[in-house]
C-alpha cells in the first residue's frame, strides 16, 4: 500500500516537472522574441529649420480712446419738447440734438427787445442834446446805462433760449439715447454720449529702457481678440514726457485711421511698435516644440546608423524667442536646415524609429487667418 502511494506521489512530481519545464520554454521564447521585437515607425509631420529677417517691434497692451469724445448734457434746467436724433446715428458739428422748452423765455424776449430799442433812441437822442447843454452830461451817462442794461437783459434771454436748444459740439457718431419727450432736465442731466471714431488713439506704455529708440511716427500695429485677423496701422503722435515713477513706464499715444469705426474708445488691443532695424533669427513652427518645466526641446530628423535606412529622433533643447503667428524664432539649440518634427511632439520620445508623411501637414503662417470669422 505504502509502495503505491510512493508511486503516486512521484509521478505526480514528475508531471509537475514537466509541466514548469515546458512553460518555462515558452515563457523564454516570448521574452527573446519581445527583446528582438521593434515597435513600428512612427508616422509625424516635418518642417525645416529656416532664417528670415523679422522686423524688430516692441509689444504692449493699449486701450483705445476717442481723439474727442464727451457726454452731452443739459446746460440748463427745462422740459425736453423735441429730440432731432437718433441712438447710433452719425451727426455733423451744430446739429440740433434736443430742444426745451423756451417759451417762457421767447414771451420775455420782445419786451425786453423793446426795453431796448427805447433805451437806444434815448440814448442817441441825448447823444444829440449833450453838445448843446440841454442835458447834462449825468443824464447821458444814465441813458448810455440803461441803453446797456437793456441791451443786456435782451441778450441773457436769447443766450438762454440758446441753451436750450442743444447741438453737437463735433462731428461724430452718438450713442443710446438717455432722454424722453416730456422728461424734466436738470444742468448737468446726461443726454447722449458723442464720439469721433475716425480717426482713434491708441494709449500704451513701453519700459524706460526703449526711449531711446522710440520717437514720433514710427509705425504701430494694432490687433484685437475681439476682431481676429484685422490689423490697423496707425503712427506714435505723442510721448509723455515723464516716466512714470512706479513703473518706471513712459505712457505713448499713437493715432489709428478707423474707417470702418470697428475700433471703439475702451477696448484692449495689442500693439507692436515697429523699429526701423531688422534681425536675422532661426524659425520653427511652435506646434513643433516641447514645452516642459525644465526645459523646452523639439525633435530633429536624423539617420537611423544602427540600422540600414530609417530615421529616428534625436531630443535637442532648445532657447525660445519671440513668437510671431504660427512661428517661433529660436536663439540656441538647432541650425539652419535642420528637420525637425513640426506637430505631436508630445507623444515622442528620443531614439523612436519615424516615417515622415506631410500631406496632412498644416500651413504655418506668420499673418495667420481663421477659416470661421
Amino acid at each position: 500500500m505504502k509502495k503505491r502511494i510512493f508511486i503516486a506521489v512521484l509521478g505526480l512530481i514528475v508531471l509537475i516537472a514537466i509541466l514548469a519545464g515546458i512553460k518555462a520554454t515558452q515563457i523564454g521564447a516570448m521574452v527573446a522574441r519581445g527583446k528582438k521585437m521593434v515597435p513600428p515607425p512612427e508616422t509625424v509631420t516635418t518642417a525645416t529649420v529656416r532664417s528670415e529677417l523679422w522686423e524688430n517691434a516692441l509689444t504692449a497692451v493699449g486701450s483705445l480712446t476717442a481723439v474727442q469724445g464727451v457726454t452731452v448734457a443739459a446746460d440748463l434746467a427745462g422740459k425736453v419738447v423735441q429730440i432731432d436724433f437718433e441712438s447710433g446715428s452719425q451727426v455733423r458739428k451744430g446739429d440740433i440734438l434736443v430742444r426745451q422748452d423756451t417759451s417762457s423765455e421767447e414771451a420775455q424776449l420782445p419786451g425786453a427787445e423793446a426795453q431796448a430799442t427805447q433805451a437806444l433812441t434815448v440814448r442817441e437822442r441825448d447823444a444829440k442834446m449833450l453838445p448843446k447843454k440841454i442835458v447834462s452830461q449825468a443824464d447821458y451817462d444814465a441813458a448810455v446805462a440803461a441803453y446797456e442794461q437793456a441791451r443786456s437783459q435782451a441778450n441773457n434771454i436769447r443766450t438762454t433760449i440758446a441753451k436750450k436748444t442743444i447741438r453737437a459740439p463735433f462731428n461724430g457718431r452718438l450713442g443710446i439715447r438717455q432722454v424722453n419727450l416730456g422728461q424734466m432736465l436738470k444742468e448737468g442731466d446726461a443726454i447722449v454720449t458723442l464720439q469721433s471714431l475716425d480717426p482713434i488713439y491708441v494709449d500704451f506704455s513701453l519700459p524706460q529702457q526703449e526711449i531711446g529708440r522710440l520717437h514720433r511716427d514710427l509705425p504701430v500695429r494694432v490687433t484685437s481678440d475681439a476682431l481676429p485677423g484685422v490689423a490697423s496701422q496707425g503712427r506714435i503722435t505723442a510721448m509723455n514726457p515723464l516716466v512714470d515713477a512706479d513703473t518706471r513706464n513712459v505712457k505713448l499715444q499713437a493715432t489709428m485711421e478707423n474707417r470702418g469705426e470697428r475700433l471703439r474708445p475702451g477696448m484692449f488691443v495689442n500693439v507692436a511698435v515697429g523699429l526701423p532695424t531688422r534681425q536675422q533669427v532661426l524659425v520653427i513652427p511652435a506646434t513643433g516644440v516641447l514645452y516642459a518645466p525644465y526645459g523646452d526641446s523639439v525633435f530633429v530628423i536624423v539617420d537611423d546608423t544602427e540600422h540600414k535606412g530609417g530615421k529616428v529622433l534625436r531630443q535637442q533643447f532648445v532657447r525660445l524667442g519671440e513668437k510671431r503667428g504660427d512661428f517661433v524664432a529660436v536663439t540656441s539649440g538647432v541650425r539652419v536646415g535642420e528637420e525637425i518634427v513640426s506637430t505631436g511632439a508630445f507623444k515622442l520620445r528620443n531614439g523612436q524609429a519615424v516615417v515622415v508623411d506631410n500631406r496632412l501637414a498644416p500651413p504655418f503662417k506668420l499673418a495667420p487667418k481663421p477659416e470661421n470669422n
